[in-house]
């Protein structure tokens, strides 16, 4: 897809390099199992209205919505309801230091159910917070364990002139993306994907590298409708973006619906993608029994 890939080189216009330190994305994953840990003395509402910007965004019942709309603040915690544990696998840093994520395996109750990818922002008082926390039930069964530390996405050394224009970049990009995956979405995400990234289509396991993608995107359907972003944003230095917006497909003759969710990652070729994941919308309620 040579267009795509000139479309996307082009945005190197706006990069510059820099050379201090990159940040460290330990503090990210400290405050990750924090976060887990808490689920499990305060419960699930509890500890994710703790560690919870007011305008964090969460993907429930085929919508983007508060987080702070959905979580109740006088739920009890339950010993005895099932166990909700994670960990991070997988997590990486802004070179600005202030943006971030993780990811990596769930259990509920014992059982290894899927993923989760939380997007993580420093507060005014050095802590963090995070905006964007959703899963997908990508298999887990063969993911390290809680016990083991996460690999790390490498700092990107790039910038942008602000992260206003980041996000310009990145919506240019995600235009270009969404008019590709209408044709042939394999085609187009592997233009763009980071040969060090991540793809989560459930139920497969993480797909891990360029040498897992193709099997991956195999596994979704031929063709996409994504819409404009609706939402996400942007580290200070402008070298990573998180978006989030509508996608629409067909399977077997029927419409389906759902979000995708992105991460982008600025490199000396300009942006890749970095992650990747698409959750489904929940199906229907089933009709009222007649009677």
């Amino acid at each position: 897809m040579p267009r795509l890939i000139v479309l996307v080189t082009l945005l190197l216009a706006f990069a510059r390099p820099v050379t201090a330190q990159p940040a460290e994305a330990s503090s990210i994953v400290a405050a990750e199992r924090a976060f887990a840990a808490d689920g499990l003395t305060m419960g699930v509402d509890g500890s994710f209205l703790k560690w919870s910007t007011d305008d964090a965004v969460m993907i429930a019942g085929g919508a983007p919505r508060l987080a702070h709309d959905i979580l109740d603040p006088a739920a009890a915690f339950d010993p005895a309801a099932p166990s909700l544990v994670w960990w991070p696998n997988w997590a990486g840093i802004s070179k600005s230091g202030d943006l971030g994520f993780t990811t990596g395996g769930v259990e509920v109750g014992g059982a290894r159910t899927g993923h989760y990818f939380t997007i993580w922002k420093r507060q005014p008082d050095g802590s963090w917070k995070w905006v964007y926390d959703g899963g997908v039930a990508a298999s887990a069964a063969d993911v390290p364990g809680p016990g083991t530390d996460p690999l790390l996405l490498p700092t990107s050394i790039q910038e942008s002139f602000s992260p206003d224009a980041a996000m310009s970049e990145v919506r240019a990009v995600e235009a270009v993306l969404a008019a590709a995956v209408t044709r042939d979405q394999k085609e187009a995400h592997l233009a763009l994907l980071a040969p060090d990234g991540r793809l989560y289509v459930a139920p497969l396991p993480p797909a891990i590298g360029v040498g897992a993608f193709p099997a991956a995107l195999d596994a979704w359907p031929r063709r996409f409708e994504f819409s404009a972003p609706f939402g996400g944003g942007s580290s200070a230095a402008g070298d990573m973006v998180w978006t989030y917006g509508r996608a629409l497909w067909t399977r077997d003759e029927t419409a389906l619906a759902g979000h995708y969710v992105h991460l982008w990652q600025k490199r000396s070729m300009g942006w890749v993608l970095v992650f990747a994941q698409i959750l489904a919308d929940p199906p229907p309620p089933p009709p009222p029994a007649a009677g």
